[in-house]
């Protein structure tokens, strides 16, 4: 999408750690580098490589938006916030030589008229699909540690549905798209607009989804029809006073059992998010989030600790604490970072652990996915895969 942004008289080229390796003696006038959180240190380690170099480094995205100064003492310069506002006039700056410390866009960004993003720099067959899209931006809901809102502000922005549809009409095979928004279903008027606008394409699609779909049987259709495969969904917890001290109240967890049959009989799977840290989190949360996932068959799952991402109320209340053990990025959505209430950290990290290692044994997956679900080589797929990824990280 930068690159869509970036004047057609650059020459723009797209490195992704996760399939290519970087080139550091390429010859190169500005590099660009997106970070969130989990991956600062690694952006900071080549931002500094290339300046070492004396090429020019622009850091962007979550991490140096809400930590600008940090950012700044590893780049030429910082995006804060949405690019779109800002990147046309920093590449201008860039040719006169007046690069600005800091770039801040301070309106909203309107999703009318976006460019279509740069899909011919991806390297080819390096992905799944290649057909990624946004249809909205931000959540309406404020979790006390999720980042969208606070990346994106207290909005809820959506495309017109025509131009999702033109984007769409660009792509040369419509087999499988992935829709990259935080809460596709966060307007529900506006999802309905979409889905039924895309039952025609007959395309297979994904994307995340608030619990609240299952409340509307007419949404719930209309994604089906449109030719949703799976949803992906915050479930967070199993208990309504951890959701509460988030702010995540749209969830009841007396309706989860409910609406995780409804969208089933839709021939929609799910794949759920839990998190473990909460503060009314004991140690016997492991195995009861893991048994309700397999009682309900869940296709896919995953299990993470809380996590104060900066940016976000929980750090902002955590830090004020004193609770936040390290600000080592590397460690961050990988080991707890904070003093749990009720448990040990050492208690935290295995019992995280071992839920991925029992939700993914082959016994689990056999009985959650069985022989006789839709897209059954999919699933399986996606549950050996990560079965592999957790019996990697097991200890000999």
């Amino acid at each position: 999408m930068v690159a869509a942004l970036t004047p057609p008289e650059v020459e723009v080229s797209l490195v992704d750690e996760n399939v290519s390796a970087i080139d550091f003696q390429k010859e190169t006038d500005l590099v660009g580098i997106t970070a969130t959180t989990v991956t600062a240190q690694r952006a900071y380690e080549i931002a500094d490589a290339f300046r070492a170099r004396g090429v020019k480094v622009v850091l962007g995205g979550v991490h140096p938006s809400f930590l600008p100064e940090e950012a700044s003492q590893h780049a030429d310069a910082v995006v804060i916030g949405e690019a779109e506002g800002v990147w046309p006039s920093l590449i201008e700056d860039f040719k006169a030589h007046k690069l600005k410390r800091m770039y801040r866009h301070n309106e909203h960004i309107s999703l009318i008229n976006l460019p279509k993003p740069r899909r011919d720099l991806f390297p080819k067959s390096a992905y799944l699909t290649e057909y990624t899209l946004s249809t909205t931006r931000g959540c309406p809901y404020s979790c006390s540690f999720c980042t969208v809102t606070a990346f994106f502000g207290h909005t809820y922005r959506c495309r017109p549905v025509e131009e999702v549809l033109e984007e769409i009409e660009t792509f040369k095979a419509k087999k499988f798209v992935v829709f990259i928004d935080d809460n596709i279903v966060g307007n529900p008027k506006f999802a309905k607009e979409l889905f039924h606008a895309l039952i025609p394409y007959k395309i297979k699609w994904i994307s995340q989804a608030s619990i609240t779909i299952a409340r509307d049987e007419e949404l719930l259709k209309l994604a089906a029809d449109s030719g949703c495969i799976c949803l992906l969904v915050g479930f967070e917890s199993l208990s309504p006073a951890n959701l509460a001290s988030v702010g995540k109240r749209i969830n009841v967890v007396d309706e989860y059992g409910q609406a995780i049959r409804k969208i089933h009989s839709y021939g929609i799977a799910l794949h759920g998010f839990f998190i473990f840290g909460f503060d009314g989190d004991d140690e016997a949360v492991f195995e009861r989030t893991v048994a309700f996932a397999q009682k309900m068959r869940l296709e896919s799952a995953q299990f993470d600790i809380l996590t104060p991402y900066p940016g976000t109320a929980l750090y902002e209340s955590m830090d004020k604490a004193g609770r936040i053990i390290t600000k080592d990025w590397s460690q961050y959505g990988y080991n707890p970072v904070f003093e749990p209430k009720s448990m040990s950290r050492e208690v935290l990290q295995k019992g995280r652990d071992w839920a991925w290692r029992e939700f993914y044994s082959l016994p689990s997956i056999w009985n959650r996915v069985g022989v006789a679900r839709r897209n059954l080589a999919t699933l399986w797929a996606l549950n050996l895969y990560f079965r592999g990824h957790w019996e990697a990280k097991s200890p000999a």
